[in-house]
């Protein structure tokens, strides 16, 4: 979203054009079921109309500006759209069984790592798809956050780095967890990830890749 408009399909290809390992999407029901790959609740802040995703039908999704013309994707548009493995992040719980059925449809469990804040969410789709991988995200957490994610059979912790603790990867790492921070977007936080020697993290600036591998 640093580059090109956030959650589109020039986004993901510019983000694959630029040599990332993955890509992370957001995904929301739409009124009549489709898989809108869309940040926020509701559409004010990305595009030109205003409203809830869930109260919108896919057409009259269609109809909005995501940024620079792009219209607002679906889940399989993606797919068709880039080869990088992808992060899916469930944003509410009901759009759970609707990835699901696109998971197994196209047999996309070594390709697509899904997220959420929800732990029901995350034990959810654990459920429907078998042998997904998944990760818990959080941007404020207490002491039980390694065994939340244990609970609901994540794989790994997404957090957010400007609160995340050496105690809190150790402990993560000693439980056999990934931890990726987000969202590091300078030198400063990309050299903050390697002090915590987190297993990834993610950016809204693919740039920081390349002059991260000389200037951190």
């Amino acid at each position: 979203m640093g580059v090109e408009p956030e959650n589109t399909l020039r986004s993901f290809v510019r983000a694959e054009q630029c040599g990332m390992d993955a890509i992370e999407l957001d995904l929301h029901l739409t009124k009549d079921g489709a898989l809108a790959v869309m940040h926020d609740a509701d559409v004010d802040r990305t595009t030109d109309g205003s409203g809830a995703v869930a109260d919108k039908t896919l057409a009259e999704l269609r109809q909005l500006d995501a940024g620079g013309g792009e219209r607002v994707p679906v889940f399989d548009e993606v797919l068709d759209a880039v080869s990088a493995p992808l992060q899916a992040e469930i944003k509410d719980v009901a759009a759970a069984h609707a990835l699901a059925r696109v998971m197994r449809r196209r047999d996309l469990v070594p390709r697509v790592e899904v997220s959420s804040f929800h732990d029901d969410a995350i034990a959810e789709i654990a459920t429907l798809v078998p042998g997904v991988r998944t990760v818990l995200i959080a941007s404020r957490w207490g002491s039980d956050v390694v065994d939340r994610a244990k609970a609901a059979g994540a794989a790994a912790l997404a957090l957010n780095i400007r609160r995340l603790t050496l105690e809190t990867v150790e402990h993560a790492h000693g439980e056999g967890l990934r931890v990726i921070g987000w969202v590091v977007n300078t030198q400063e936080q990309l050299r903050l990830a390697r002090a915590l020697e987190l297993d990834g993290a993610t950016t809204d600036h693919p740039e920081i890749r390349r002059t991260g591998r000389f200037t951190a």
